[in-house]
């Protein structure tokens, strides 16, 4: 039950109380409409910065469309032409045009054209100094083109007081020795294809040599040059048999580097059977033949 105002003032309540003032009091009590909003103006639309689109179609936003074309247009323009000046500044670091190539090409050609001349020129020039020098040293070396007998007194000599540049081939030999008698024949057939070098022969058991080599160790060959023994070989015959010929003497030696080589102007005939030299033929040049060319 609601209170009227009296009772609200002073506080007091009564229980199933009906007053006259209860329907003023209700209409009181029920709530009050709330009031109608009043009508405001409507506020100007604010002005933002433009976003890249615009949907103004008046006069306005159609220039400030053109304007930022223009704007956007110029930049990108200057970023295409800074792409291009970095693209050819790279291009022309690293890359080579064919006329480079070709012009590099002339340069190199002609560079080995002038190395290859002063090639030829240098070895020409080495050439005939050598050649000079093998002319000089000819001369001083002495020429033999026999075979020197040697005996006990004089076997050193031969040796020691010869000059360093002759090589000696020195064969110890013993008489009625078939290896041997083949090897004095060989040896003199040398002697005059090649007479800058010294051949010489000894009879084994003229030397202090012992007996058991004088019979069991010729045929044998001694190599000096410089005073130095640069080549021994003893029994041959068992390498070469009892029977061989000049041409197995020569390949023999030059197997071992104790031969110079023959002048290329001479050409010796050996008959391949008998070891005998011989007048060159045209059928000497054949391959087939019985005879070797040197």
């Amino acid at each position: 039950m609601a209170l009227s105002l009296d009772d609200r003032i002073l506080g007091e309540k009564v229980d199933n109380y009906c007053s006259s003032d209860e329907g003023e009091q209700e209409e009181e009590d029920k709530p009050k409409k709330e009031a109608e909003p009043k009508a405001s103006c409507i506020p100007e639309p604010q002005l933002k910065d433009y976003n890249k689109f615009s949907t103004n179609t008046g006069p306005k936003g159609v220039i400030n469309d053109w304007r930022e074309f223009k704007r956007l247009e110029t930049e990108r323009r200057a970023e295409q032409e800074k792409e291009k000046q970095a693209l050819a500044k790279k291009l022309s670091m690293t890359c080579r045009s064919h006329l480079d190539d070709e012009r590099e090409k002339e340069n190199d050609d002609k560079l080995l054209q002038e190395l290859e001349s002063f090639e030829d020129e240098f070895l020409k020039e080495y050439r005939q100094k050598r050649i000079e020098e093998m002319r000089i040293a000819l001369q001083n070396v002495p020429k033999f083109g026999r075979v020197v007998e040697l005996s006990s007194a004089n076997f050193v000599d031969e040796i020691d007081k010869e000059k360093p540049q002759v090589t000696i081939i020195i064969h110890l030999y013993e008489n009625n020795v078939e290896a041997c008698e083949a090897m004095n024949g060989c040896l003199s057939c040398l002697a005059q294809e090649y007479p800058t070098v010294k051949f010489c022969k000894i009879r084994a058991s003229d030397t202090s040599l012992s007996h058991k080599f004088s019979t069991s160790g010729v045929p044998a060959l001694l190599i000096y040059k410089g005073g130095e023994l640069i080549g021994n070989f003893v029994r041959l015959s068992d390498e070469l048999g009892e029977d061989f010929y000049v041409t197995d003497i020569e390949g023999f030696l030059h197997e071992h580097s104790l031969l110079p080589q023959p002048d290329l102007n001479s050409r010796i005939i050996y008959d391949r059977i008998t070891g005998e030299k011989r007048a060159p033929t045209a059928q000497d040049e054949d391959s087939g033949s019985d005879f070797d060319v040197d």
